[in-house]
């Protein structure tokens, strides 16, 4: 199926491994224009130069100076921003009993800040052309908050309510607002995880690897491609009448509709 997104410019955060890598990559396929961003400049370059039509932007949106910087340098490379995908990196494990206010404070900074930021910059322009696509890479978290992953459900939380409510907002001027929501996909956060998690438990990472694919349907963990891909259908053309939706891509774990 040909997306329709050919020739127009992709922003993709967090671009230099794992989803957003998957995303970027699944983007270019389209022949989308895509800009690669990420705070390892080696890494955003080797992948643009693999990609159609790339180039890359590197920066950490943890900067405050990064989201503008990131949207001009984009603009000035290819032009306006029709495609913006949203990413950062997760917070560490822990907890929500172990929180506190700076807990709080850093998971809004990390997860919710510099998207709002990035969203700000591009949306205006998008709204005057009528045509826009915004998608976050999210979290299952969102639709069933994740044991021992407490920052990360609350930071993701936020921007789950932010971008819903900028949906109906935005949705008769063309321009769509989604997330997607990973499971148990083969990334190398995950692999820092099952890491985290034998070493709390005495066990093996094979041992508790194997054991969160036996409680997928699936009966496997999902391949970053496999998440990219449904990243840039909510990017296409005919996605135009898809908007405030969580698109839950995990194999069926999550046990709701």
């Amino acid at each position: 199926m040909d997306l329709g997104i050919q020739g127009r410019v992709a922003l993709v955060c967090a671009a230099t491994s794992g989803l957003g890598e998957a995303s970027a990559r699944a983007l270019g396929a389209e022949r989308a224009r895509v800009v690669i961003g990420g705070r390892r400049a080696e890494l955003a370059a080797g992948i643009a130069a693999e990609l159609p039509e790339a180039a890359a932007a590197p920066g950490d949106l943890l900067d405050p100076a990064v989201p503008r910087r990131l949207v001009a340098t984009a603009e000035e490379m290819f032009g306006p921003i029709d495609i913006l995908v949203l990413n950062g990196p997760g917070p560490a494990p822990g907890t929500a009993a172990a929180m506190d206010g700076a807990a709080i404070t850093a998971a809004v900074d990390s997860l919710l800040r510099p998207q709002q930021e990035l969203v700000s910059l591009v949306l205006p322009g998008m709204r005057e052309r009528g045509w826009g696509r915004i998608v976050a890479i999210g979290s299952s978290g969102v639709a069933a908050p994740l044991p021992n992953l407490a920052s990360s459900n609350v930071g993701r939380w936020a921007l789950a309510a932010y971008l819903k409510t900028l949906a109906t907002e935005v949705a008769a001027d063309g321009v769509t607002v989604n997330m997607v929501l990973p499971g148990r996909i083969a990334t190398d956060r995950m692999a820092r995880l099952d890491a985290a998690r034998a070493e709390r438990e005495g066990r093996t990472v094979a041992e508790v690897s194997a054991e969160s694919a036996a409680a997928i349907p699936a009966r496997r963990h999902g391949h970053p491609s496999e998440f990219g891909a449904a990243v840039a259908f909510l990017c296409s053309a005919q996605a135009s009448y898809i908007t405030g939706v969580a698109l839950r891509v995990d194999g069926g774990l999550v046990n709701t509709l």
